[in-house]
């Protein structure tokens, strides 16, 4: 195997250069109300499936580091979501048929809902209050109708041309990256520090 094909530092660069035109293309006033929403929440509920979901679980740490009151859905021990709370979902279709019914679920019961996707047109961004668009740089998600649940039963996941971030892997990376920016936005305005982040780490087991 010839040295081009192990260059990880070349794909590294390459990604940190998509997250840096991913910045640069965010749109300020989504970023707000995204932020404004976690705010004014009651209780921050968060949800994605596959690889998004782990996502959202990474999120709801952090979140859950800095004080807030929050819940990953489909666990055994959350709780009934009532008016006030605002559920966050990772989907970078914006069409995951479970995702969507949960978004349609919590506008019934009175929250809001904030759609962090690569697809502003989707079903899931129709119903949203709040959408973050972090872009589909790579075209993975361009006119790609098929549900999350579809392409894993089906085995029909579409790859890009090259190796470079495969699959619904570019969004992924970016949906984290951007968490972790909003949880440096969060700190900042509760003026909390990372001593008082560590008191909330778990301490037992």
């Amino acid at each position: 195997m010839t040295e081009e094909f192990l260059d990880i530092p070349l794909f590294m660069e390459q990604m940190a250069e998509s997250i840096r035109k991913t910045a640069v293309l965010l749109n300020k006033s989504e970023t707000s109300a995204f932020f404004q929403h976690l705010l004014a929440a009651k209780r921050i509920y968060v949800a994605g499936a596959g690889r998004s979901g782990i996502i959202a679980r990474a999120f709801a740490l952090r979140l859950l580091h800095l004080g807030f009151d929050v819940y990953v859905v489909g666990e055994t021990i959350t709780p009934a979501l009532t008016l006030g709370d605002t559920l966050v979902v990772f989907s970078g279709s914006g069409e995951t048929h479970t995702m969507a019914i949960f978004c349609t679920t919590v506008k019934d019961l009175g929250g809001k809902v904030c759609l962090v996707t690569a697809s502003p047109d989707s079903t899931m961004s129709r119903i949203a209050d709040c959408v973050v668009n972090l872009g589909d740089l790579t075209g993975y998600y361009r006119g790609d109708t098929s549900t999350f649940e579809e392409r894993l039963v089906t085995g029909q996941y579409r790859s890009v041309a090259s190796a470079f971030a495969p699959l619904g892997t570019l969004f992924e990376t970016l949906a984290l990256v951007f968490s972790d920016a909003v949880i440096s936005a969060l700190m900042i305005a509760k003026k909390e520090d990372a001593v008082e982040l560590k008191g909330r780490l778990l301490n037992v087991g």
